[in-house]
């Protein structure tokens, strides 16, 4: 037998300083979703997401809650995996920083990176922004602040081992043109490596009680991005290069830029894609934590299910920002889920089982839009997937109505509607999987028989 085609995606690693919020459910459900799609492609799937424990927010928020760092971060590491659960998000593993195999990973590659002498020691002058964990320059700021979290950043002043990024300028802009999706993102990334000096990275950090130790000099610390990245390789289980990175537009930089270089650097294959997503808003501010507007994805699966915070956050933009809020969710499930998916189960099925079906040439099946419902996924644009998905769900409903099968009882009609909703099952699965299952079974017993409502209207 021909070997799989492989497939390995990755999310970024999460912070663990505060509990998730819908930013990071929305990012684990696109790529969870692309995940479902290349396994019903027959496809050998490897999926990683995790958490970043070395960070220094981390070891501020023990502190500031009076418990050790390591039960700090493990206590909330939990709560991630427990959001992934509810969200029924089907990874393959989750990697922790702290553990050992990441950090024997990380220091093996700080150390390639050291040994082929490209990380040298200096002095780092400059602005660091907490919430980022970066260094930032001035002419980022905005209003002398960094424009990601609205805070000022701090003027630092220490000895650093910086890694010679700025070698690898002219091979990551050749990189970078089939690396990122979308193209404003790419421009955005481009447009700066173009029109700045791209700079040495400062890679390490003195004075820290908290993260993985450089192992070339023991009074530093690996710099927490130069580590963090490499959980993508740490945690790849033999499957690396990754085929596509999601991730969010505020860390572009890292995994475009600072990523790629490195793994020149240490002789690594690049990864495929990296698909940057727009952000979740609220009343059209950003949805974060340090801004302190989030809502609770893990709330709103406990009260509305899994499938209906899937499907609301993947109806949103992803390439995009797009406001998102309970209503929405609400009027999405309502409007979408509930009166044209779940009615034409319902319909379709009471219909089944009164007058039974007879085998036909499914012509309704024609106007379903399948080769660009397969490109648009593939291309990751799941929001217009869905679209088109829910446009034949329309078809069907209007078919229903047209035929009037409860008046001409025509079971070649019914048989069609049958075959129709299947397929719909199918495409959606990497969607509603939960739902999705629940209409392939229905649809595909022998007899057909009116179960439960679907979606509880709201």
């Amino acid at each position: 037998m021909a070997n799989k085609k492989k497939f390995y995606v990755t999310t970024a690693i999460d912070y663990v300083n505060a509990p998730p919020h819908c930013g990071h459910a929305f990012e684990k459900i696109i790529a969870d979703a692309l995940v479902r799609w290349h396994k019903l492609k027959g496809e050998n799937v490897w999926f990683l997401t995790g958490t970043d424990e070395n960070a220094q927010k981390n070891a501020q928020a023990a502190k500031a809650a009076g418990i050790p760092v390591q039960k700090f971060v493990d206590k909330n590491s939990k709560i991630f995996i427990e959001l992934c659960k509810k969200l029924n998000i089907n990874y393959d593993d989750f990697i922790k920083t702290t553990e050992k195999r990441h950090v024997k990973v990380a220091q093996e590659i700080f150390k390639k990176v050291y040994d082929k002498g490209e990380i040298y020691k200096g002095k780092y002058e400059g602005y660091y922004c907490k919430g980022c964990e970066s260094f930032i320059t001035e002419r980022e700021l905005v209003d002398g602040k960094c424009p990601e979290h609205d805070k000022k950043p701090e003027l630092l002043s220490e000895d650093a081992y910086f890694f010679k990024l700025s070698k690898y300028k002219d091979k990551i802009i050749k990189f970078v043109e089939g690396y990122i999706v979308p193209s404003s993102r790419k421009k955005e990334i481009l447009s700066r490596l173009k029109g700045d000096e791209l700079r040495d990275l400062c890679v390490s950090r003195s004075n820290l009680d908290w993260g993985i130790d450089s192992p070339i000099d023991k009074k530093f610390k690996i710099y927490v991005w130069f580590d963090a990245l490499i959980n993508y390789v740490s945690g790849a289980n033999g499957n690396w290069p990754a085929d596509v990175h999601v991730i969010g537009k505020g860390i572009n930089w890292f995994h475009s830029v600072i990523w790629p270089g490195i793994l020149m650097s240490a002789g690594y294959e690049l990864p495929k894609k990296l698909l940057v997503h727009g952000y979740l808003n609220l009343k059209g501010k950003k949805i974060s934590k340090t801004l302190g507007n989030v809502i609770d994805p893990i709330k709103l699966a406990d009260k509305y299910g899994a499938d209906a915070v899937r499907y609301s956050l993947l109806r949103g933009s992803v390439f995009d920002d797009f406001d998102y809020s309970e209503e929405i969710l609400v009027e999405r499930y309502n409007n979408e889920l509930a009166n044209k998916l779940g009615n034409l189960v319902s319909r379709v099925c009471s219909l089944a089982e009164k007058y039974g079906l007879e085998k036909c040439e499914n012509k309704l099946l024609k106007k379903l839009k399948l080769r660009e419902i397969e490109k648009l996924i593939d291309n990751y644009e799941l929001d217009k997937a869905l679209n088109l998905i829910f446009e034949f769900i329309d078809v069907c409903n209007e078919y229903v109505q047209n035929k009037k099968p409860w008046e001409s009882k025509d079971k070649k009609v019914l048989y069609e509607l049958k075959e129709s909703i299947l397929k719909i099952a199918e495409l959606l699965s990497p969607f509603i999987p939960e739902s999705a299952e629940k209409i392939k079974k229905q649809f595909s017993a022998k007899k057909i028989k009116k179960g439960e409502i679907l979606f509880r209207k709201i």
